[in-house]
């Protein structure tokens, strides 16, 4: 997983008069938890565009100017609500051997064929919650739909890997294809429909049609 490099400064005070004169000037008061005891830095506010404006998921190096560095992950983020200016931002340390909990992206890739034949395309998780080793964080997770027809669902229980573990149910729909009123026969019901029609002209009994009301 790509890291950001977050160049900052550690806090020597941490009231609400430094805090305020911090903002006043552009930087951004973070505290970093998980190691020993909590560190406040602070940094420019422009430092974190990459690591918050964007839909994907990434790590942070937070290297301070006394020299230190940090590999972390962004645990929670306070927005103004008015301007929507970042106020104030948590990290959590990173450790080669302790698992991190992390929500990655969600990508889909190939056309499916009941989307192609007029269903809707339900996009139900665009993030999942993951728990796994900093080194096997992905940047994000791929969901082949290339043989989702209409009516069918790709659950998480199809996206499981050795290499994290998916904090949902087995159950949990990804994204699934319903019918809409302009959808029609989906590819897979008009190849069986040809089959039996092959059937019938070779002399063989053509599938019966359900009677419907």
């Amino acid at each position: 997983m790509k890291s950001i490099t977050i160049k900052g400064s550690q806090r020597e005070s941490v009231g609400k008069v430094s805090t305020k004169a911090l903002r006043n000037a552009g930087k951004v008061p973070c505290v970093l938890y998980g190691g020993e005891s909590p560190l406040h830095f602070s940094a420019e506010e422009i430092s974190f565009r990459d690591l918050v404006y964007t839909p994907n998921a990434h790590t942070a190096v937070i290297e301070l100017e006394n020299g230190q560095k940090f590999d972390a992950v962004l645990q929670d983020i306070q927005f103004h609500p008015v301007t929507d200016k970042i106020l104030h931002i948590d990290f959590y340390q990173l450790f080669k051997d302790k698992p991190v909990t992390m929500n990655i992206p969600v990508r889909l890739e190939g056309n499916s064929p009941g989307v192609r034949n007029g269903g809707r395309l339900l996009f139900r998780k665009r993030k999942l919650s993951i728990k796994a080793l900093p080194e096997l964080l992905p940047d994000f997770i791929t969901v082949d739909i290339s043989k989702l027809r209409i009516g069918g669902t790709i659950a998480v229980e199809t996206l499981l890997s050795d290499d994290f573990t998916i904090l949902h149910p087995d159950s949990t729909a990804v994204v699934q294809v319903k019918a809409s009123r302009t959808s029609v026969a989906d590819d897979s019901e008009d190849d069986e429909e040809e089959e039996g029609a092959e059937g019938a002209a070779e002399g063989g009994d053509a599938p019966e049609a359900e009677a419907t009301e």
